[in-house]
């Protein structure tokens, strides 16, 4: 595959993976610093799954120390499996009744997860499967 001017197609997986991990880790401590845990688990005991709120804190948690391993290149095709079910978990329990588009011709819709799953679908493609 040809390079990109300044990029060989290797660098450009790896900025992904550190991008996109660094998109879940500052999500998750967001839901923390912004007390949106106790929230969030709220909503999953509304849509019956038991223990929301330690699910919640689960998935929290998942999205902070896998996204450091993932921005590290540690178990990054574990991780992105992970992430990629937790996302259509997302779509199936949350974003599908929302329709497509998350902010514009709808709100809260499916295209954001389904970019990430696209992503972590990369991302494990690429993964070497060493860590």
């Amino acid at each position: 595959m040809k390079n990109f001017p300044f990029l060989s197609a290797s660098q450009a997986v790896i900025l992904l993976r550190v991008i996109v991990a660094l998109l879940l880790i500052i999500h998750g401590v967001t839901r923390i610093l912004h007390d949106g845990v106790g929230g969030f688990g709220g909503f999953l005991d509304s849509q019956g799954i038991p223990a929301g709120t330690v699910v919640a804190w689960g998935i929290t948690l998942f999205e902070i120390a896998g996204g450091l391993l993932m921005a590290l290149g540690r178990y990054t095709r574990w991780i992105a499996a992970a992430f990629a079910l937790e996302l259509t978990m997302g779509i199936l329990l949350v974003h599908a009744k929302n329709g497509w588009f998350v902010v514009g011709g709808g709100s809260n819709g499916v295209e954001y997860s389904v970019l990430l799953i696209t992503c972590m679908i990369v991302i494990a493609a690429q993964s070497k499967g060493r860590n």
